[in-house]
């Protein structure tokens, strides 16, 4: 099964996909630190991919076709999870505006080109309320589909996935899109695998309960101290500034600095009781909140924020999967995408792969339809 990904980030969709079985024949990204960690599993794994470091707008997707050996019909799989900010519940909700909210229909540009037998696009949850040029709230997803369905003539499903119910550490809401190209080729959304203890439905007896962070950092090492001229390939080295240790201290475990009356009032500095997400410890008995691009989230216990194999373990990355590019501190800025908002912009793969592997068994139980084109 041969699989194109667009918008391919740290690769976190590009592993659920291989782990299903699908030979990834190229992966499209802009980032350079994203395309060197990419490049960096396509040697470990010794994989045939090529890795486009470009624009996805400027990329002829005709030109790719030539370029894979294939025609219209042949791919099993287009897969991608195009930029969210213009459409997350966080940000400005620039909706089509934003140039980054344009890029969403790069995938349907694609599609049109190389026909996949199945399209899967990952999505914010805000998608689901974002606003058209003509300001109808929910616009954006019905021009999708609209193209998707009534232009190419695929037939399309959309679902919101928790990804703690599928086995992630994490609270992570967002939108996943199947579209497949016949309706002989039905497709249902996994069921899901876990749910919260405080769910005591008898009909749920059989799933298991949600991974907790203390699960998934479990049996790490001690970080790294910090160290910019010999960086641990494996990620997990402590960046935190003396600044942020001392802010830190005192915050009980699952909690937040601002809700911390009792400490001093230089500690607390400015920050209001909306401010729930910054200097907020993990609790290890619980998921993780959504990881974010911003504020690093901080050790359930320790005076000092997340690794980024930290997030890579509560994002369900393999141990043996590295990261390139710089590690920045809670609040640092780096001009390309560092590795902790490498992870947070991803698919988790364990998610990733149970959607991928769902396509999987559709495709294998179709060998007639190998050679489908739509007409």
């Amino acid at each position: 099964m041969k699989a194109v990904s667009l918008f391919s980030g740290a690769g976190g969709m590009d592993i659920g996909v291989l782990q299903a079985g699908f030979e990834i024949l190229a992966c499209v990204e802009i980032d350079p630190n994203c395309c060197e960690t990419l490049r960096a599993a396509v040697t470990r794994e010794n994989r045939e991919t090529i890795v486009i470091q470009k624009d996805i707008r400027q990329v002829d997707p005709y030109e790719l076709m030539d370029k894979l050996n294939l025609i219209e019909g042949e791919l099993d799989l287009l897969c991608g999870g195009p930029p969210c900010q213009a459409f997350s519940a966080i940000g400005k909700k620039n909706s089509l505006s934003d140039e980054r909210g344009m890029l969403l229909f790069e995938m349907v540009r694609f599609a049109k080109a190389f026909r996949p037998k199945f399209i899967l696009i990952e999505q914010v949850k805000g998608l689901l309320s974002a606003k058209d040029e003509l300001g109808n709230r929910g616009g954006v997803l019905e021009r999708l589909l609209n193209y998707l369905e009534l232009e190419l003539g695929y037939s399309v499903k959309w679902e919101v996935l928790l990804a703690a119910d599928y086995g992630v550490p994490q609270m992570r809401e967002r939108v996943f899109i199947v579209c497949s190209s016949d309706k002989r080729l039905k497709f249902n959304f996994p069921e899901p695998t876990h749910k919260s203890p405080a769910d005591k439905n008898l009909f749920k007896f059989y799933l298991r309960n949600y991974t907790t962070v203390g699960d998934a950092l479990a049996g790490l090492r001690d970080p790294s101290p910090k160290d910019k001229s010999n960086q641990p390939s494996d990620s997990h080295m402590d960046v935190t500034t003396d600044g942020d240790r001392r802010r830190i201290h005192g915050v009980p475990e699952g909690t937040w600095l601002s809700s911390q009356t009792h400490l001093p009032q230089d500690q607390i500095c400015g920050l209001t009781k909306k401010d729930t997400t910054k200097f907020r410890r993990l609790s290890s008995k619980e998921p993780s909140l959504t990881l974010r691009c911003g504020e690093i989230f901080f050790h359930p216990v320790e005076d000092r924020i997340l690794t980024p194999r930290e997030y890579m373990r509560i994002h369900g990355y393999p141990d043996n999967y590295e990261l390139k590019g710089p590690i920045r501190s809670r609040s640092g800025r780096v001009r390309e995408l560092d590795q902790h908002r490498q992870v947070a912009n991803s698919v988790p793969p364990p998610l990733a792969q149970i959607m991928a592997e769902s396509i999987a068994r559709i495709l294998e139980c179709q060998p007639s339809l190998n050679s489908l084109v739509i007409a």
